[in-house]
């Protein structure tokens, strides 16, 4: 057994920890507060607070708010030029997945030259080393989905080739990290579901993926666990505070398990279909292929005892079969009622599943790497295909 454990990043969990920013040892003077294009963060007073734990601490701030829910590579260079034009020497993503991976980015461009892609490794990208260290990052999520606090990773698209992928390295790391329940109960319930099941995602391939380990391992079952036991109760009663806590649990610990292990190829599939969609949210996406994957797994028997494991740790104590962890997912997806979604919802045809496939092992093929057996273009392309109707 070998691994490499190593996550720099203090994190504040808990209802009410947004109300301790400003007794932490922040990393600057002037920070840049990334948030989204929407309105919710300035209405549900979000940044007003943000900006008022900066002032206690006598920290400077200026705000950029153009990130889209599926962050684009102009907005990074955008983010990068507000950044050195206003002398700010840290970045606070505020928002969801996409508001803090597009901070990470804006973050590595606001201390180098060139174009983000520059330093893109798949696709198109240049494969350049990042030369200079990025800007001290802090994450404050107002969501349970990604994890992106707790891991470095960021996924930015470029909309002129549908190229959207992931990237990262020890430098985007967050320093800082507010994980607070209290700012996702404004959350509508159908988002709720879609990041819930981003997070589970993140867990039940980080789990199956051929790098896990013991550590990665204790994170993914637990966050499978606690994300099965509540996200029910999240979507239908976003107000409840537990179930908020249980749900934010998980994601946090599904960035730890993004850390320790990764993601496999079921996200490729679906960083795909956004890329070509980008109206399509990325939880949704992967909802939408998740049966047929797994049934996918079950059928090659690929995995099994994990699948048995991750079926009893969503409830089913009395598993034994890869697919009762099938119908657990399917039963979640019902309760959650996101079990419907269908790819023709969001514009998607399937004259465009073939190249999806291409796109997939084009841009994120690396996770094909680690999946648990040999996915060939044929197999993802069934998988598309019967997740379409």
């Amino acid at each position: 057994m070998t691994f490499t454990y190593h996550i720099p990043t203090k994190v504040l969990f808990g209802i009410g920890q947004l109300n301790h920013l400003h007794e932490q040892d922040l990393p600057g003077k002037k920070a840049l507060i990334v948030i989204s294009s929407g309105k919710s963060t300035r209405a549900n007073g979000y940044l007003q607070r943000v900006e008022d734990e900066l002032k206690k601490a006598k920290v400077a701030s200026v705000v950029f708010d153009k990130i889209l829910p599926n962050p684009v590579r102009r907005h990074v260079s955008e983010g990068a030029a507000f950044a050195k034009e206003h002398g700010c020497d840290f970045v606070i993503g505020l928002g969801g997945g996409s508001t803090i991976d597009s901070a990470k980015a804006i973050a590595i461009m606001a201390t180098n030259e060139g174009e983000f892609w520059d330093y893109i490794g798949g696709g198109s990208g240049g494969q350049k080393a990042i030369p200079t260290w990025p800007l001290p990052i802090v994450a404050i999520t107002t969501t349970a989905g990604t994890g992106t606090e707790a891991d470095p990773w960021l996924v930015i698209t470029k909309e002129e080739t549908n190229e959207k992928i992931g990237s990262g390295y020890l430098g985007t790391f967050p320093v800082l990290s507010i994980v607070d329940p209290e700012l996702m109960v404004t959350v509508p319930p159908h988002l709720t579901a879609y990041q819930g099941f981003d997070a589970l995602f993140h867990s039940t391939e980080g789990y199956i993926n051929n790098t896990a380990n013991t550590l990665s391992d204790l994170y993914s079952l637990e966050a499978i666990k606690v994300i099965a036991r509540s996200l029910e109760t999240a979507v239908k009663d976003g107000s409840n505070l537990k179930a908020r806590e249980d749900v934010a649990l998980g994601n946090t610990l599904a960035g730890m398990v993004e850390s320790t292990s990764g993601c496999i190829s079921e996200h490729s599939l679906e960083h795909a279909m956004s890329a070509y969609h980008p109206n399509l949210p990325h939880g949704a996406g992967l909802i939408m292929i998740s049966r047929e994957y797994y049934t996918h797994m079950a059928s090659v028997h690929a995995c099994d005892q994990r699948m048995v494991d991750m079926a009893k740790a969503m409830g089913k104590t009395d598993a034994k079969d890869p697919m009762d962890f099938v119908q657990a997912l399917v039963e979640l997806q019902k309760a959650c009622q996101v079990d419907s979604l269908k790819m023709s919802d969001y514009q998607i045809t399937q004259q465009e599943l073939l190249p999806m496939v291409a796109n997939a092992r084009a841009n994120m093929g690396g996770l094909f790497a680690v999946d648990p057996v040999v996915l060939s273009d044929e197999d993802c392309l069934k998988i598309y295909s019967k997740s379409f109707a």
